[in-house]
């Protein structure tokens, strides 16, 4: 790492701390660091270049840069990602949310569009993305999400606080801890990437929690658990959506179909990948 740029503490402005961060880090990771360490919105940044750093903000801003140099990923450093629109606390202990898995809130949207008070499970809940925005969005649903994290659940309880979004939690390995509840709608982002794949060692995914990245030899172990599960908790009629990697699709239509689903399909994200699969549960033979 190189040495801090030499002006004096408490002389740095904006321009400069964005510069000597440039030379280290993405402009726009940089713009986002600077503006958690001032509590400011971005038009600060572009209006006031000339405004001078405290030392103890120059100090912070030089850590945190420092931080993101060795890989760690800006959420955690914040503190905070945006999901929907909305704001979520993130720590180390919950997967990062990502912008592909708001294609599941869309989905739920369109095939419940009109009706009130849909139960809905989140499964593998983590920060409480999901869940959260879905009780947000959605016409007065009843909203489960289940995480077998302790220590996630406490992240996703402070979201839904934070945004007044009523939902409950349950700490469940998958099905195991959630009695004889059922479902209009069942949704995951589970983990999905195979055990050995090398990108688990790098870029920010280094940092999250293996948990809900890995899920077995080829990365399908908890998508076939919880499609094997689903027929048992969804009411006639109600649906699943998965979402999985990039070469998955064919794999979890696979799932699904054995499952005895109906209506399967897959839906691509805004990158034209299939990042989403689900179907329509019927009952046994009534696809």
């Amino acid at each position: 790492m190189n040495a801090h740029p030499q002006t004096p503490a408490g002389e740095v402005d904006i321009a400069a701390a964005l510069a000597w961060a440039r030379a280290r880090i993405d402009l726009m990771d940089a713009r986002v660091l600077l503006r958690h360490v001032l509590q400011c919105p971005a038009s600060r940044l572009v209006a006031w270049p000339e405004q001078k750093l405290a030392a103890e903000e120059w100090a912070e801003f030089c850590a945190l840069v420092e931080r993101r140099t060795a890989g760690e990923p800006v959420a955690y450093l914040t503190g905070t990602r945006e999901f929907y629109g909305r704001e979520f606390m993130v720590t180390p202990v919950v997967l990062i949310p990502r912008p592909e898995t708001e294609l599941l809130v869309e989905l739920a949207l369109a095939h419940f569009a009109g009706r009130r008070t849909v139960r809905v499970l989140d499964m593998g809940t983590g920060s409480g993305a999901l869940a959260v925005t879905l009780a947000l969005e959605m016409d007065a649903p009843e909203v489960i999400a289940l995480d077998r994290s302790r220590e996630a659940l406490w992240v996703a309880m402070a979201n839904a606080a934070k945004l007044r979004a009523s939902v409950s939690f349950v700490q469940s390995d998958w099905f195991s801890a959630l009695g004889e509840e059922h479902f209009e709608l069942i949704v995951a982002n589970p983990p999905y990437i195979a055990a050995a794949d090398p990108h688990l060692e790098q870029g920010d995914v280094r940092f999250e929690p293996r948990g809900a990245l890995a899920a077995g030899v080829r990365g399908l172990d908890d998508l076939a658990e919880i499609v094997a599960g689903a027929p048992a908790r969804l009411l006639n009629g109600g649906w699943l959506f998965l979402e999985h990697g990039y070469d998955q699709a064919v794999a979890v239509r696979s799932l699904l179909a054995d499952a005895g689903f109906a209506a399967i399909a897959s839906w691509t994200d805004l990158a034209g990948i299939e990042r989403v699969t689900g179907g329509r549960w019927l009952g046994r033979g009534q696809r």
